[in-house]
């Protein structure tokens, strides 16, 4: 199949946003410039992990003696609506253009080949998740990409954000840290017994 790239250099909106009920929401990537606006979904450890690695690689390059000023003060942004699904992320990377001083983030379509690596990375878990270090390269075939470039300011203001969509959600048990249903759950600490 033909791959179609959406590829957004310094975009408008760079956000993470969820829509549903805690523990029922989507979670989505929204990128925009001028009119143009692409929504991918993806999973909420998919977020997590994506704003960690992020905010560790904005470290790395802060030591490194790259000047990353102050985040933008611009809050949390909410989606723009209606949101268009482009596609469901499979994998997501995360690279440095020095020459560029660009954060690259690229998020690419869930393929056939990637739920089955899901079932022997349940086997192996070692690597599961991570952000790879490679950027995609504009061949013709092969799965749907959202490429977003960023300067490194916006890019911890995406991850601050994330982060914050993160924390959003169900609060965790307070014996067992998993996340709690709005009608309690069955605690493994409190021998079952309901929380």
């Amino acid at each position: 199949m033909t791959r179609r790239v959406f590829s957004f250099d310094s975009p408008d909106r760079f956000v993470c946003g969820a829509l549903g009920q805690p523990g029922q929401r989507t979670f989505y990537l929204q990128a925009a410039k001028g009119s143009r606006v692409v929504s991918v979904a993806l999973e909420k450890a998919q977020v997590a992990v994506l704003a960690e690695r992020l905010a560790t690689l904005l470290l790395a390059l802060r030591q490194g003696g790259v000047t990353i000023g102050e985040e933008l003060a611009i809050g949390t942004p909410g989606l723009s609506e209606p949101i268009v699904e482009e596609f469901r992320v499979g994998t997501l990377t995360l690279g440095w253009d020095g020459d560029r001083e660009r954060v690259v983030i690229e998020a690419r379509e869930l393929t056939a080949e990637d739920d089955e690596d899901d079932h022997e990375d349940e086997e192996d878990e070692e690597g599961a998740d991570e952000p790879q270090g490679m950027v995609a390269s504009d061949l013709t075939d092969g799965p749907d990409v959202v490429r977003v470039q960023l300067e490194p300011e916006a890019a911890l203001a995406f991850a601050s954000g994330a982060a914050a969509v993160v924390q959003a959600g169900r609060p965790p048990c307070p014996q067992c840290g998993a996340p709690l249903e709005p009608t309690g759950h069955f605690c493994p600490r409190r021998n079952g017994y309901q929380n």
